[in-house]
Order: structure tokens, then C-alpha cells, then sequence
């Protein structure tokens, strides 16, 4: 029987990130896995360099960080279309929810197949000059360097919505709900609805509330404002200027972002936990 290729990416910020690497790659190789990892780690961790490997052959990834290391892994390797396992190494996220005490019993259950892989909502963005993006989380346009709120026109499928006064607009998929949008007001979803969610961010009028809409609908962004460009940013990573006039379009991307859930994760005790949700069943 072939053995499932999985690549493995530690977070080299990490001290204890290393160590712990090299434990996995051991398990793993033993117990029916076949590790790559980065060309730039192959030596040090020795395994397979990714390179070597075709992009289809990868059955898993593994991060070891935090949510924002499966983001800048997910970006960075897009061409990857594997199911990822994140390993938390800090607090709770989210997405990397299998903590330190957890990590060889869950990667047992990957290799046993004792998992599921959700496929959630990415957006896709696209300016009028045609370059593109895509979030995990959200798409962000944010006032950047002007010192006032700015002014972003709103159509949904070509009908119009508002012109939203504020610092700037979030558009996050149910995934990103809990991240910055949620810090800026906007309600939780949970990942397995196909939605978006638009949220203002610090809006001047307090009626300017966000808005859910079904995430096969196409969103326009219009810059109003006479000002210096806003900033167009997805998932925190991809930066890029936006102008006056300019229209940023946004679309659910073919592409779905696939996470390996565990029966010993549940996604409501993540909630409440990373929350400091206080409720008792009495």
C-alpha cells in the first residue's frame, strides 16, 4: 500500500517548534506517513524536500504555530490543494485547534482515518486591472495613510447598498467571522454556512451595521474619496494600493479551503474556550 504523503511546516519562530517537528517526522515515517517539508528545512529535519514532490502527490499538510501559520503556509503553497492539520503551539486558535498534549493521538487518528475535512468558503478578489487575490478570512479595505474616514460604495450584484463612511470594510467568510471582524462588532457564523459577512469598520453613522449575504453573490467596493489610496489587504498577507475611483471586486473563489477536523476537537468547545465564554449547563 502507497503511504500518504503529508508535508510537514514548523513554525522556525517557535523555540520548541523544532524538537517537536523531528518527533512528528519520526512518528509519522514509523506509523505509515511519508514527510516532506521545505526545501529550506529538508536537511535540518531530514526529509523529503517539497520541491521533489508533485503538487498532487501531497495527501496533508501539518502546520505547527497558530492560525496566522496556516494562513502564511495556505498563501505560500497555493499550489497545494492537500487538507490541513494544525498544530497549536501557542494559545487556542481557531483553525489550529490539536494542543501540544494532543498531538500524537490526533496524528494516529489522521493516519487512521478517523477525520473529516470541512471545505469552507475562500473569496476571490479582483481589481479593474485585473489583479487578483484570495482570503481564507477576509478582505480588507482600509483607509491606510489618511487621517479621516473614507467613503466606499457598496453594489451587491449590481444593485446598490450603501456608501459606508468609515475607516474601512471587512468582507470575511464564515472562517474569518472570529477574527478581525468579529473584533470590529460583526456576529459569529459558523464555517459550514456558505456565506459572507460585510463589516464596517468604525463606521460614522452607528446605523451602519454589517450585513450577511450568501456568499455566491458578486460584491463591489468603490472608492469615493478624493483622499490617497486605501489599502486593499487579504488575510493580513497580500498587500496592495486601491485609488480613488477604483472598484475592487469580489466573488467565492472555486477554490475551498479544506481543514482536517479530529473526533477529540469539537468546534463549539474551541468557541467557547477562545471566547472565555462563562455559561454552565446547571
Amino acid at each position: 500500500m502507497k503511504k500518504a504523503k503529508i508535508a510537514l511546516f514548523p513554525n522556525t519562530q517557535k523555540k520548541e517548534s523544532k524538537n517537536l517537528a523531528i518527533g512528528i517526522h519520526e512518528f509519522l515515517q514509523s506509523h505509515g506517513g511519508d514527510v516532506v517539508v521545505s526545501d529550506e528545512e529538508a536537511e535540518e529535519l531530514g526529509g523529503v524536500p517539497l520541491s521533489s514532490v508533485h503538487p498532487k502527490e501531497i495527501a496533508f499538510m501539518i502546520t505547527m504555530g497558530g492560525d496566522g501559520t496556516i494562513l502564511r503556509i495556505f498563501h505560500q503553497y497555493s499550489n497545494l490543494d492537500a487538507a490541513i492539520l494544525g498544530i497549536n503551539l501557542g494559545h487556542l486558535g481557531f483553525m489550529a485547534d490539536v494542543p501540544i498534549p494532543d498531538i500524537y493521538p490526533s496524528l494516529q487518528d489522521l493516519l487512521s482515518g478517523e477525520y473529516k475535512i470541512h471545505e469552507r468558503v475562500m473569496l476571490r478578489g479582483e481589481t479593474l486591472q485585473g489583479q487578483t487575490c484570495f482570503a481564507v478570512n477576509d478582505l480588507v479595505i482600509h483607509r491606510g495613510r489618511n487621517r479621516s474616514l473614507v467613503e466606499l460604495g457598496i453594489h451587491v450584484d449590481g444593485h446598490y447598498l450603501n456608501t459606508f463612511e468609515a475607516d474601512g470594510l471587512i468582507i470575511a467568510t464564515p472562517n474569518g467571522s472570529t477574527a478581525y471582524s468579529l473584533a470590529c462588532g460583526g456576529p459569529i457564523i459558523t464555517p459550514d454556512l456558505s456565506a459572507v459577512v460585510i463589516t464596517p469598520i468604525a463606521p460614522h453613522t452607528i446605523s451602519n451595521r454589517p450585513i450577511v449575504l450568501m456568499a455566491d453573490h458578486e460584491i463591489q467596493v468603490q472608492y469615493l474619496s478624493n483622499y490617497s489610496a486605501v489599502e486593499v489587504i487579504a488575510d493580513g498577507i497580500t498587500h496592495y494600493p486601491m485609488h480613488m475611483g477604483e472598484v475592487f471586486r469580489i466573488t467565492r473563489s472555486q477554490k475551498n479551503f479544506k481543514l482536517i477536523t479530529l473526533p477529540r476537537r469539537d468546534y463549539f468547545a474551541t468557541l467557547r474556550s477562545k471566547l472565555n465564554w462563562v455559561g454552565k449547563l446547571r
